[in-house]
Protein backbone atom coordinates (compact mmCIF):
# COMPACT_ATOMS: atom_id res chain seq x y z
CA UNK A 1 0.00 0.00 0.00
CA UNK A 2 1.37 3.42 -0.92
CA UNK A 3 1.89 6.10 1.70
CA UNK A 4 -0.64 8.28 -0.09
CA UNK A 5 -3.38 5.66 0.21
CA UNK A 6 -2.86 5.41 3.98
CA UNK A 7 -3.36 9.11 4.62
CA UNK A 8 -6.63 10.17 6.26
CA UNK A 9 -9.02 12.71 4.83
CA UNK A 10 -7.22 15.98 5.48
CA UNK A 11 -9.05 19.00 6.88
CA UNK A 12 -9.10 22.29 5.07
CA UNK A 13 -6.22 24.45 6.30
CA UNK A 14 -6.86 27.67 8.18
CA UNK A 15 -3.95 30.10 7.80
CA UNK A 16 -2.88 31.64 11.07
CA UNK A 17 -5.16 29.45 13.19
CA UNK A 18 -3.81 28.99 16.72
CA UNK A 19 -2.75 25.55 17.86
CA UNK A 20 -4.92 24.34 20.75
CA UNK A 21 -3.74 22.19 23.62
CA UNK A 22 -1.05 24.44 25.04
CA UNK A 23 -1.84 23.97 28.72
CA UNK A 24 1.13 23.40 31.02
CA UNK A 25 1.17 19.96 32.64
CA UNK A 26 3.61 17.90 34.63
CA UNK A 27 4.63 15.79 31.65
CA UNK A 28 7.85 16.75 29.90
CA UNK A 29 6.91 19.32 27.23
CA UNK A 30 9.00 17.69 24.51
CA UNK A 31 7.35 14.30 24.98
CA UNK A 32 3.91 15.92 25.21
CA UNK A 33 4.47 17.76 21.93
CA UNK A 34 5.50 14.52 20.21
CA UNK A 35 2.35 12.74 21.36
CA UNK A 36 0.17 15.70 20.36
CA UNK A 37 1.75 15.67 16.88
CA UNK A 38 0.89 11.97 16.52
CA UNK A 39 -2.82 12.76 16.95
CA UNK A 40 -3.02 15.03 13.88
CA UNK A 41 -5.25 14.06 10.94
CA UNK A 42 -2.65 14.72 8.28
CA UNK A 43 0.41 12.77 9.51
CA UNK A 44 1.75 10.63 6.67
CA UNK A 45 3.15 7.13 7.40
CA UNK A 46 6.78 8.21 7.16
CA UNK A 47 6.30 11.09 9.57
CA UNK A 48 4.33 8.85 11.93
CA UNK A 49 7.20 6.37 12.07
CA UNK A 50 9.64 9.18 12.81
CA UNK A 51 7.40 10.61 15.54
CA UNK A 52 6.92 7.21 17.17
CA UNK A 53 10.66 6.57 16.99
CA UNK A 54 11.28 9.94 18.63
CA UNK A 55 8.76 9.10 21.33
CA UNK A 56 10.45 5.74 21.98
CA UNK A 57 13.77 7.50 22.43
CA UNK A 58 12.27 10.16 24.70
CA UNK A 59 10.73 7.48 26.93
CA UNK A 60 13.89 5.38 26.86
CA UNK A 61 15.96 8.29 28.14
CA UNK A 62 13.52 9.14 30.92
CA UNK A 63 11.99 6.03 32.50
CA UNK A 64 13.21 2.90 30.77
CA UNK A 65 13.97 1.09 34.05
CA UNK A 66 10.34 1.16 35.18
CA UNK A 67 9.09 -0.38 31.96
CA UNK A 68 10.82 -3.74 32.45
CA UNK A 69 8.52 -4.61 35.38
CA UNK A 70 4.94 -5.21 34.18
CA UNK A 71 3.20 -3.70 37.20
CA UNK A 72 5.46 -0.66 37.17
CA UNK A 73 5.02 -0.33 33.40
CA UNK A 74 1.22 -0.16 33.68
CA UNK A 75 1.52 2.35 36.52
CA UNK A 76 3.83 4.50 34.37
CA UNK A 77 1.49 4.31 31.37
CA UNK A 78 -1.49 5.24 33.57
CA UNK A 79 0.36 8.30 34.85
CA UNK A 80 1.54 9.19 31.35
CA UNK A 81 -1.98 9.06 29.91
CA UNK A 82 -3.31 11.25 32.74
CA UNK A 83 -0.48 13.74 32.21
CA UNK A 84 -0.67 13.73 28.41
CA UNK A 85 -4.43 14.35 28.21
CA UNK A 86 -4.27 18.16 28.71
CA UNK A 87 -1.75 18.35 25.85
CA UNK A 88 -4.17 16.83 23.34
CA UNK A 89 -5.47 19.45 20.87
CA UNK A 90 -9.25 18.97 20.78
CA UNK A 91 -10.89 21.14 18.12
CA UNK A 92 -14.12 22.89 19.01
CA UNK A 93 -17.30 22.61 16.94
CA UNK A 94 -16.67 25.78 14.94
CA UNK A 95 -13.13 24.72 14.05
CA UNK A 96 -14.31 21.27 12.98
CA UNK A 97 -16.95 22.89 10.76
CA UNK A 98 -14.26 24.98 9.08
CA UNK A 99 -11.94 22.00 8.69
CA UNK A 100 -14.64 19.74 7.23
CA UNK A 101 -17.18 21.97 5.46
CA UNK A 102 -20.40 20.60 4.02
CA UNK A 103 -20.89 17.68 6.42
CA UNK A 104 -23.83 17.26 8.77
CA UNK A 105 -23.20 16.12 12.34
CA UNK A 106 -23.43 12.39 11.69
CA UNK A 107 -21.26 12.56 8.56
CA UNK A 108 -18.69 14.67 10.41
CA UNK A 109 -18.63 12.22 13.32
CA UNK A 110 -18.15 9.37 10.86
CA UNK A 111 -15.25 11.21 9.22
CA UNK A 112 -13.57 11.81 12.58
CA UNK A 113 -13.96 8.14 13.54
CA UNK A 114 -12.54 7.02 10.21
CA UNK A 115 -9.56 9.36 10.48
CA UNK A 116 -8.85 8.32 14.08
CA UNK A 117 -9.07 4.63 13.15
CA UNK A 118 -6.60 5.21 10.33
CA UNK A 119 -4.31 7.09 12.69
CA UNK A 120 -4.25 4.33 15.32
CA UNK A 121 -3.80 1.72 12.59
CA UNK A 122 -0.86 3.80 11.40
CA UNK A 123 0.61 3.86 14.90
CA UNK A 124 0.33 0.07 15.05
CA UNK A 125 1.97 -0.27 11.65
CA UNK A 126 4.72 2.16 12.63
CA UNK A 127 5.32 0.26 15.86
CA UNK A 128 5.55 -2.99 13.91
CA UNK A 129 8.08 -1.37 11.60
CA UNK A 130 10.21 -0.24 14.53
CA UNK A 131 9.98 -3.73 16.04
CA UNK A 132 11.05 -5.28 12.72
CA UNK A 133 14.15 -3.09 12.73
CA UNK A 134 14.88 -4.18 16.32
CA UNK A 135 14.63 -7.85 15.29
CA UNK A 136 16.95 -7.24 12.35
CA UNK A 137 19.71 -5.10 13.85
CA UNK A 138 19.64 -5.38 17.64
CA UNK A 139 20.64 -8.28 19.91
CA UNK A 140 17.33 -7.93 21.50
CA UNK A 141 13.95 -7.01 22.31
CA UNK A 142 15.52 -4.78 24.96
CA UNK A 143 13.48 -1.92 23.51
CA UNK A 144 10.23 -3.91 23.51
CA UNK A 145 8.76 -2.53 26.76
CA UNK A 146 9.54 1.02 25.66
CA UNK A 147 7.99 0.48 22.24
CA UNK A 148 4.84 -1.04 23.74
CA UNK A 149 4.51 1.84 26.20
CA UNK A 150 4.99 4.42 23.44
CA UNK A 151 2.45 2.76 21.15
CA UNK A 152 -0.11 2.41 23.94
CA UNK A 153 0.15 6.06 24.98
CA UNK A 154 0.05 7.26 21.35
CA UNK A 155 -3.06 5.21 20.50
CA UNK A 156 -4.88 6.34 23.64
CA UNK A 157 -4.01 9.97 22.82
CA UNK A 158 -5.62 9.65 19.37
CA UNK A 159 -8.73 8.14 20.95
CA UNK A 160 -8.95 10.83 23.65
CA UNK A 161 -8.88 13.46 20.91
CA UNK A 162 -11.61 11.59 19.03
CA UNK A 163 -13.82 11.46 22.14
CA UNK A 164 -13.40 15.18 22.78
CA UNK A 165 -14.21 16.10 19.18
CA UNK A 166 -17.25 13.82 19.00
CA UNK A 167 -18.65 15.60 22.05
CA UNK A 168 -18.08 18.91 20.25
CA UNK A 169 -19.82 17.68 17.10
CA UNK A 170 -22.97 16.75 19.01
CA UNK A 171 -23.07 19.96 21.01
CA UNK A 172 -22.14 18.50 24.40
CA UNK A 173 -18.54 19.62 24.93
CA UNK A 174 -16.62 17.95 27.74
CA UNK A 175 -17.10 20.10 30.87
CA UNK A 176 -14.27 22.08 32.42
CA UNK A 177 -11.01 23.42 31.06
CA UNK A 178 -7.40 22.26 31.10
CA UNK A 179 -6.76 19.39 33.48
CA UNK A 180 -10.42 19.15 34.55
CA UNK A 181 -11.56 18.63 30.98
CA UNK A 182 -8.70 16.20 30.39
CA UNK A 183 -9.85 14.03 33.29
CA UNK A 184 -13.34 13.97 31.77
CA UNK A 185 -11.84 12.65 28.53
CA UNK A 186 -9.87 10.01 30.41
CA UNK A 187 -12.98 8.87 32.30
CA UNK A 188 -14.92 8.65 29.05
CA UNK A 189 -12.15 6.60 27.44
CA UNK A 190 -11.98 4.27 30.45
CA UNK A 191 -15.73 3.63 30.43
CA UNK A 192 -15.95 3.64 26.61
CA UNK A 193 -19.04 5.85 26.92
CA UNK A 194 -20.02 9.44 26.26
CA UNK A 195 -19.88 11.90 29.14
CA UNK A 196 -23.15 12.79 30.84
CA UNK A 197 -22.67 16.32 32.23
CA UNK A 198 -25.76 15.87 34.44
CA UNK A 199 -24.02 13.20 36.53
CA UNK A 200 -22.68 14.80 39.72
CA UNK A 201 -18.92 15.15 39.76
CA UNK A 202 -18.37 14.67 36.02
CA UNK A 203 -15.70 17.00 34.72
CA UNK A 204 -15.14 18.85 37.99
CA UNK A 205 -12.14 16.97 39.37
CA UNK A 206 -8.55 17.70 38.49
CA UNK A 207 -7.52 14.16 39.49
CA UNK A 208 -9.09 10.75 39.01
CA UNK A 209 -10.80 9.07 41.93
CA UNK A 210 -9.75 5.62 43.09
CA UNK A 211 -12.47 3.75 41.16
CA UNK A 212 -11.89 5.75 37.97
CA UNK A 213 -8.14 5.24 38.23
CA UNK A 214 -8.63 1.48 38.67
CA UNK A 215 -10.91 1.39 35.62
CA UNK A 216 -8.32 3.32 33.61
CA UNK A 217 -5.54 0.97 34.72
CA UNK A 218 -7.56 -2.12 33.81
CA UNK A 219 -8.47 -0.70 30.40
CA UNK A 220 -4.83 0.23 29.74
CA UNK A 221 -3.70 -3.25 30.78
CA UNK A 222 -5.96 -4.77 28.13
CA UNK A 223 -4.75 -2.31 25.50
CA UNK A 224 -1.11 -2.90 26.46
CA UNK A 225 -1.61 -6.65 26.08
CA UNK A 226 -3.24 -6.20 22.68
CA UNK A 227 -0.23 -4.18 21.52
CA UNK A 228 2.01 -7.22 22.05
CA UNK A 229 1.04 -8.14 18.47
CA UNK A 230 3.42 -5.36 17.39
CA UNK A 231 6.35 -7.60 18.33
CA UNK A 232 5.60 -10.23 15.68
CA UNK A 233 8.68 -11.08 13.60
CA UNK A 234 9.43 -9.13 10.44
CA UNK A 235 6.39 -7.11 9.36
CA UNK A 236 3.62 -9.48 10.50
CA UNK A 237 3.30 -7.49 13.73
CA UNK A 238 2.69 -4.29 11.81
CA UNK A 239 -0.22 -5.75 9.86
CA UNK A 240 -1.94 -7.34 12.86
CA UNK A 241 -1.39 -4.36 15.17
CA UNK A 242 -2.71 -1.97 12.54
CA UNK A 243 -5.84 -4.07 11.99
CA UNK A 244 -6.58 -4.44 15.71
CA UNK A 245 -6.04 -0.76 16.46
CA UNK A 246 -8.31 0.28 13.61
CA UNK A 247 -11.10 -2.06 14.75
CA UNK A 248 -10.91 -1.05 18.43
CA UNK A 249 -10.80 2.70 17.71
CA UNK A 250 -13.77 2.48 15.35
CA UNK A 251 -15.73 0.50 17.93
CA UNK A 252 -14.96 3.09 20.62
CA UNK A 253 -16.03 5.97 18.38
CA UNK A 254 -19.27 4.26 17.41
CA UNK A 255 -20.19 3.52 21.04
CA UNK A 256 -19.57 7.12 22.08
CA UNK A 257 -21.65 8.35 19.13
CA UNK A 258 -24.56 6.13 20.13
CA UNK A 259 -24.52 7.71 23.60
CA UNK A 260 -24.31 11.26 22.27
CA UNK A 261 -27.03 10.76 19.65
CA UNK A 262 -29.33 9.23 22.24
CA UNK A 263 -28.73 12.14 24.57
CA UNK A 264 -29.69 14.52 21.79
CA UNK A 265 -32.92 12.59 21.14
CA UNK A 266 -33.78 12.47 24.84
CA UNK A 267 -33.19 16.20 25.30
CA UNK A 268 -32.28 17.80 28.61
CA UNK A 269 -33.66 16.05 31.71
CA UNK A 270 -36.87 17.44 33.14
CA UNK A 271 -36.49 19.54 36.24
CA UNK A 272 -39.00 19.17 39.10
CA UNK A 273 -41.60 21.91 39.35
CA UNK A 274 -40.97 24.54 42.00
CA UNK A 275 -43.93 24.89 44.29
CA UNK A 276 -45.24 28.36 45.01
CA UNK A 277 -45.51 29.70 48.53
CA UNK A 278 -49.25 29.00 48.70
CA UNK A 279 -49.02 25.44 47.42
CA UNK A 280 -48.81 22.43 49.75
Amino acid sequence: MSERSERPDEPASIPGAPTPGSEVVQLDDELGETVAALTADDVDPGQRRRLLGRMVEQIRVRRVGDLFRPRAAIRWITEAVSDIAPHIPVRDRATLRRHFPGLDDDALADRLIRNAARATAGVGAAGGGVAAVEWAVAPTLLSAPVLLAAETVAVVAVELKLIGELHEVYGVPVPGVGTQRAMGLVQSWSSQRGINPMVPGVGVGAVLGTAARRELRDRLLRRFGRNLTTLGPFLSGAAVAGYLNRRVTRGLGERVCVDLRQRRLDGPPERPAIEGPGEP
